[in-house]
């Protein structure tokens, strides 16, 4: 397996790390987190008009027909910039999830138009109790003679605040979880942001008696599992992509300060302590880091990953976590406040940790998969 980049991946991540240090620095980044839309539409036209909404979709549907490895080039980048943007609900999450399941229309219409950045979408999944299993799914679609109704609230739905269009899973009777695609500006549909440690775009969207047509399905009827299971697979590694870029930077940005902070005459990098925390800080994001370009490789040769993402996701969630807690610990006080830039990362390490799963579901789909291969 080579785990090399190619010397176009080299220049996407060199481009886009210029990019969001000059369009996005963190000052931005606190900006966007304190606005009611909590993204910057300029640059989110900006990311579409450099290709990145569409790197990963095939050619045939307006995309450029990138790789796996692609994407997650670019995730890592935007966990260093931390850029508050629908990137990851729209392209990794829905774009999937059409890729995946949708018709051959709705392909063309809807990731065309994502490419293009004239369309946001968010996923509406996950209910009061937020599980992340099947069973999870129990919002009803009532049956029409010419389509469903939706009535019932969603949990947790990224940008949904800003999007176009939602993906809502519920479960039509005798046949199962299914998908609809449904207009985000209806009047019958809800978005309200919820206070989250991230200060994200994280939101509760309540659907009263939408009405939802028939064309506006997203694969068969019950077949959501199926598809949202595949797709959640492929972000949860770019998630971790996001979180190890993350602490790339709270490695970097803590070595500096203990290079210069000084305490009782001496800087703080002197002790031996935080020479240790430091060291353990490293490999905690090197181990990941390298496995991360490995599971990427395999959802690329086409092979199983599924297991593979559940290890690396579990892995990642605590590593960011440690590496973040650890940053936090060796700024001191500041490191805690808004004044300090490591305090967004520390804040995005806990909630990115549920994204995609926790770390307790992915040690337990990967104890699944060694009992069924024993």
């Amino acid at each position: 397996m080579d785990l090399s980049f190619t010397s176009e991946q080299d220049m996407l991540r060199d481009s886009a790390a210029r990019f969001l240090a000059n369009e996005c620095p963190f000052e931005k980044v606190k900006e966007l987190e304190e606005s009611a839309e909590g993204y910057s539409a300029d640059l989110w036209q900006q990311v579409a008009d450099l290709g990145w909404l569409g790197m990963a979709f095939p050619e045939a549907y307006g995309g450029f027909g990138g790789s796996f490895m692609d994407l997650v080039v670019i995730q890592e980048e935007i966990g260093k910039a931390l850029f508050p943007s629908p990137f990851f609900s729209t392209v990794v999450e829905c774009g999937s999830i059409i890729l995946e399941g949708g018709s051959e229309k709705q392909k063309v219409e809807l990731l065309g138009a994502i490419a293009e950045g004239s369309l946001i979408v968010s996923l509406a999944q996950y209910e009061e109790e937020g599980s992340y299993l099947e069973s999870g799914i129990a919002m009803k679609a009532a049956p029409l003679d010419d389509g469903y109704t939706l009535s019932g609230t969603k949990y947790f739905a990224r940008d949904a605040n800003i999007a176009h269009k939602l993906i809502v899973a519920a479960v039509v009777e005798g046949k199962g979880p299914t998908l609809f695609l449904v207009d985000a500006q209806a009047s019958r549909v809800t978005a309200t942001k919820m206070p989250t440690i991230a200060m994200d775009n994280t939101c509760v969207v309540e659907l009263a008696d939408l009405r939802v047509s028939k064309e506006d399905i997203i694969g068969p009827l019950g077949g959501a599992w199926p598809i949202l299971e595949k797709t959640q697979a492929r972000a949860a590694i770019a998630q971790a992509a996001e979180m190890l870029g993350g602490c790339k930077v709270c490695i970097a940005m803590t070595t500096g300060y203990a290079k210069e902070r000084e305490q009782y005459g001496r800087v703080i990098g002197g002790n031996q302590v935080i020479q240790h925390y430091l060291v353990n800080m490293l490999l905690a994001h090197d181990t990941a880091n390298s496995y991360l370009y490995q599971v990427a490789s395999m959802v690329d040769d086409g092979e199983d990953f599924s297991a593979a993402a559940s290890a690396l996701k579990a892995a990642t969630n605590e590593n960011y976590k440690f590496v973040s807690e650890r940053a936090v610990q060796i700024h001191g006080g500041i490191g805690t406040s808004r004044e300090h830039d490591i305090a967004l990362f520390y804040r995005r390490a806990k909630s990115y940790e549920s994204r995609c799963g926790s770390t307790d579901l992915h040690y337990e789909k990967v104890m699944e998969g060694l009992l069924q291969e024993a």
